[in-house]
Formats: C-alpha cells, sequence, structure tokens
C-alpha cells in the first residue's frame, strides 16, 4: 500500500477516477466531432475542413473555458502575482510558463491528429499515447519515484496495445505532417512531465494548484498568439488555413460546431491535467490518464460508424481496446485491495508513490 510523504495513505483517494470520467466524457464527442469536420461529415458542408483552419475556433474556445473553470472554481489566487499599475495580476514562474508552452503545443498537435487525412482516430491515439506511456517511467527514473508492480502491468498492457495496433499495416500510412504531429506531442509531455514531477506532485494541494493554474493561464493565449501571427502572415497553405479559421470559417454555418470542440479541448486539458497532477507515481497516473482517451477514442469510432456510416473498428484496434480494459482493471488495485483486504500501514513506512526529488 502506497503512501505519501506524511505517511497518508493513498487507498481511499478516488479523485483521480473521477477526473478520468471527466476526462473521457469530454474526449468521446470531442475526437468525434474533429474527425467529422475533417471530413466534412456535417450538415451543411459541402467539403471537409482543413485541419489547421480549426485551430484559432479550438483556442478560442479554450482560452474562454480556461477562464471561467479556474473563476468558478476562485482558483487564481494560488497563482503567483505581482504589483502592476496598483492592481495585484497573476503571474506564472518560469518553469510553470515553459510547461505551458508545452502544453499549447499538446493542444495544437491533439486537434491537428484527429483532422489529418489518412490514420483513424483509434491509431493516432494509441500512437501518442504510447509514446507517453513510455515516456512515463523515464520520468519517473529521473525524479527518483518508485514505480508499484500494477503500474508496471498497466504500462506493459497499454503498450501492448499500441503494438497491436502498430503491426496492423493498414492502419499504419502516416504523413510527414502526421509524423511530426506526433514528435512535437511527445516531446511537450516529456517536458511537462518531468516540470510536474519536480514542482506539482506532491501533498501540497496549493502547489499543485498553483502549477495548474499558472501553466493553463499560459499555454492557450501562447497558442492563440502564435495562430494570430499565422493569419497575419497569410499566404497559401497552412498559413491560409489559420487566417480562413478567423476570418470565413465564422460564416461558414460550422462554427458553433468549432466552439464545442474547443470547449470540450479545454475540459478534456482540465481533466487530464488535474489526472497527471496527482502525486502519484507517472507510471500510474499516465496509464490511467491514457487509457481513458484511448477508450473514447474507440467510443467516438463506434458513433461515427452509427451517426455516419462511417468505418468501424478493425479487429486489431478491438484487441487493443480489450488490453486497455484489463490494463485499467490492474489499475484499480489500491481500490480493490483497500476495500476488500485493507491493512494498516507500519508507522514511519516510506513513502513509495511520493515523490523524493528536492523542490
Amino acid at each position: 500500500m502506497s503512501e505519501t510523504a506524511n505517511g497518508k495513505s493513498d487507498r481511499h483517494d478516488y479523485r483521480i477516477w473521477w477526473f478520468a470520467f471527466g476526462y473521457f466524457a469530454c474526449y468521446a464527442p470531442y475526437s468525434a466531432l474533429a474527425k467529422a469536420l475533417s471530413k466534412g461529415l456535417l450538415p451543411g458542408m459541402d467539403k471537409p475542413l482543413a485541419a489547421f483552419a480549426l485551430l484559432p475556433a479550438n483556442a478560442i474556445a479554450s482560452l474562454a473555458g480556461m477562464f471561467v473553470f479556474i473563476s468558478a472554481m476562485r482558483w487564481w489566487r494560488y497563482a503567483g502575482s505581482r504589483q502592476v499599475l496598483g492592481l495585484r495580476v497573476p503571474v506564472p514562474g518560469i518553469w510553470t510558463f515553459l510547461s505551458g508552452l508545452c502544453t499549447a503545443g499538446v493542444v495544437a498537435t491533439t486537434t491537428l491528429a484527429y483532422t489529418i487525412k489518412g490514420p483513424s482516430i483509434v491509431f493516432m491515439m494509441l500512437l501518442m499515447r504510447g509514446g507517453v506511456l513510455v515516456i512515463a517511467p523515464l520520468v519517473d527514473f529521473v525524479s527518483r519515484r518508485h514505480v508499484r508492480w500494477f503500474s508496471w502491468v498497466s504500462l506493459l498492457l497499454t503498450v501492448a496495445a499500441l503494438l497491436v495496433t502498430v503491426l496492423d499495416t493498414k492502419s499504419t500510412d502516416l504523413s510527414t505532417l502526421a509524423k511530426v504531429d506526433v514528435a512535437i506531442y511527445l516531446a511537450g509531455y516529456f517536458v511537462r512531465l518531468r516540470f510536474m514531477s519536480r514542482l506539482a506532485k506532491s501533498d501540497d494541494k496549493d502547489a499543485t494548484k498553483r502549477y495548474f493554474v499558472e501553466e493553463q493561464m499560459v499555454a492557450t493565449p501562447s497558442l492563440l498568439v502564435a495562430l494570430v501571427v499565422c493569419a497575419l502572415i497569410g499566404g497559401d497553405g497552412v498559413l491560409g488555413d489559420v487566417r480562413y479559421g478567423f476570418t470565413d470559417f465564422w460564416t461558414s454555418g460550422i462554427a458553433l460546431h468549432g466552439i464545442a470542440v474547443g470547449l470540450l479541448s479545454q475540459g478534456t486539458g482540465i481533466f487530464g491535467g488535474l489526472i497527471l497532477l496527482d502525486r502519484r507515481e507517472n507510471s500510474f497516473c499516465v496509464p490511467v490518464n491514457r487509457a481513458s482517451s484511448v477508450l473514447a477514442g474507440i467510443v467516438a469510432t463506434v458513433l461515427l460508424s452509427v451517426l455516419a456510416n462511417q468505418p468501424g473498428l478493425p479487429t486489431a484496434e478491438i484487441i487493443a481496446a480489450g488490453l486497455v480494459i484489463v490494463a485499467i482493471v490492474f489499475l484499480t488495485w489500491p481500490v480493490f485491495q483497500a476495500r476488500f483486504f485493507p491493512r494498516p500501514a507500519p508507522p514511519g513506512a516510506a513513502a513509495e508513490g511520493a515523490p523524493t526529488e528536492g523542490r
């Protein structure tokens, strides 16, 4: 049974599973709607929406969602602040600022992943999520965190799910854009997990909330600024698509769908960030996060198959889904043990899941 640094057991801390449910509930409609827009499947669409044309609406809606959520939770007070013209203004630290920039890259590449032509939703999910699963124990090793046995089992099962799909040659047709998209996504996650492990994954809830708020207040605004610069430059190709996203897109009849994608994207960012900031090791939190999104991708694929006559799940992806479900079962071991085999932790026991790295 793992404990935190102050001896408090984590066996009754089920919040991460509520966060996982919220992540799943946002991710399924988010990925399905983004894919539907990219294929021109919605009523009134006469052609598919270019991948980069969706990003401006996504960023604007995400920014609004971020501000509303943090304000409603009254979490602005946890952020660092400075006096500016007589007003106290929230200001991120250098590390949360860099983490926020990485998060902006994750947000953009995630949305692009479901609009790039070729690979399926589930395949892109497994490729990106599997990469983060490989990164998780590496970050734990560098951060000197102990990885518990059930975290290793779930990690291996989820990686196996990735391999099953990758070995299905029908799903591996990746364009250069798709490869670059995945590479930026994984690099962003490596930096985020490293900073989280050092600064926020602990029993100090104020530190966790501070990191969350400061990262969120950088991520979406920085993405929006980058998109505005691209739109002002304009031109053909990607830059033209971004400019379209700020101009004609809003009179195209699908603007509300783009806003919905952005709000759902922010929901995944909120719940996903809270999962990753849980005090337990990355090799536990990342599989919880990844498994939730993979299951959501499967649901999204089924929805598109039923509602829009799109291809259903290939056999390889069905097998991968089964492996992910088994991985989730192993991740719930602490809950199962606490309910059916409770045992008091020995006094002064060393923390298994708690951070040991200096902050």
